[in-house]
């Protein structure tokens, strides 16, 4: 099969992320069938779809009135039963509630009434493809595509390879986020979270400690890290992402990698008040009068920025350990997928290699992290073969 082969594709779930691939998909002139599980659910995402159109597209002259009526009517469909969504597609993406059985669920259900040829995709952020693509018959057709929020405007897609993935279906996925006008990156073996949020997963867990520990205020290393040249301070960002996300990928990267990722007893609470963040108006910050303030005067010297880097920095050094990804591929998915000027490769490049064994080794010690001990890359002072290897010009020795 090849990316021309597509015409038609499945859309399984219309919430907000759902509602959006479809429009991406849409957009890029494919026959798209938007599926949930009642109609109330459905014609929820339709209205979304449209009104979104009309907000962001229809509004700033992108599309007019008679285009979008074209595509709502005759690209567009929708179903409730699966065997109505699926049985003339030729790629389908899910991106149901992020539970492991309502997934399997789904998938086994597609496999039964979706086409030999087609390819079955998973909008998963954290979750195995491989244990997910086990509840079909075609494992060899089944990758993640794990699209960011929201998908019609964040250009990242991490396409994740299953332990039985063919490279034929990988491809076509990379080709498909390509026609998207997607920026894929590969992800060549299954791991928890992937790129971007594996490597995010190291910076919460220190961001956690520093408010469990009250080593700093969240404005002192937001300002700290915008005065740094960050577009967003790192506190912020996690109430902009949804504290409920950040506390349950914690959990599941205690459980499936190692216990020091759990999640801060900070955020604990206020997940357990219902303060998650932006879309509740409240989390670290109160975003009740729109995006917070924050006070550059108050940046603080209680924390080096070569902190966060450095933890990052070894979470992407251990993805390449274990031979998930390149490092041009993790600087992509972090400088993409969380809108970051450099990613942790480049920002290697510019940190002494002595200084960074140290900072992590002093890191480690202080909140009694062993997730934060410098890597064997970086102990055995071989980072800057690694950089020179992976084709990056100039490298800290």
């Amino acid at each position: 099969m090849r990316v021309d082969d597509i015409k038609k594709i499945a859309v399984l779930g219309a919430g907000a992320m759902g509602h959006g691939i479809a429009m991406v998909a849409l957009l890029a002139g494919y026959n798209v069938v938007l599926r949930d599980i009642n109609q109330e659910f459905v014609d929820k995402g339709v209205k979304a779809i449209r009104d979104d159109f009309e907000k962001f597209y229809v509004a700033k002259g992108e599309l007019t009135e008679e285009e979008l009526d074209k595509i709502m009517n005759e690209q567009l469909t929708t179903a409730v039963d699966m065997k109505d969504a699926a049985s003339d597609i030729d790629f389908a993406i899910e991106a149901v509630p992020e539970i492991m059985k309502i997934k399997k669920e789904v998938f086994a259900d597609l496999d039964k009434y979706a086409p030999k040829h087609a390819i079955l995709a998973s909008n998963t952020s954290n979750m195995s493809i491989t244990e997910i693509a086990k509840a079909t018959k075609r494992e060899e057709k089944v990758v993640g595509t794990h699209f960011f929020n929201p998908p019609t405007i964040m250009r990242l897609v991490e396409v994740i390879k299953g332990e039985k993935t063919i490279e034929e279906t990988m491809q076509v996925a990379v080709d498909l986020m390509k026609i998207f006008g997607k920026i894929p990156v590969r992800v060549e073996k299954d791991s928890p979270g992937f790129i971007a949020n594996r490597v995010i997963a190291s910076t919460i867990a220190l961001l956690g400690a520093i408010l469990d520990q009250k080593v700093a205020m969240p404005e002192e290393i937001d300002a700290m890290m915008k005065k740094f040249g960050q577009p967003m301070g790192p506190y912020e960002l996690l109430d902009y992402v949804g504290l409920d996300v950040v506390y349950d990928g914690g959990i599941y990267f205690s459980k499936i990698l190692y216990p020091d990722y759990a999640p801060a007893k900070a955020f604990e609470t206020l997940v357990k008040d219902g303060h998650l963040g932006m879309k509740t108006g409240k989390g670290v910050y109160d975003w009740s009068r729109g995006r917070p303030k924050i006070d550059l005067s108050k940046s603080t010297d209680k924390l080096d920025p070569i902190d966060l880097m450095s933890v990052e920095i070894n979470e992407g050094i251990k993805l390449v350990e274990e031979g998930v990804c390149t490092p041009k591929d993790v600087d992509i998915a972090m400088k993409y997928g969380y809108s970051r000027a450099k990613g942790p490769f480049e920002m290697a490049e510019d940190i002494p290699h002595d200084l960074l064994k140290d900072r992590l080794e002093k890191l480690a010690h202080k909140f009694n992290k062993k997730i934060f001990e410098p890597t064997e890359t970086i102990k055995d002072g071989r980072l800057g073969e690694l950089l020179k290897k992976a084709g990056y010009d100039e490298y800290a020795v």
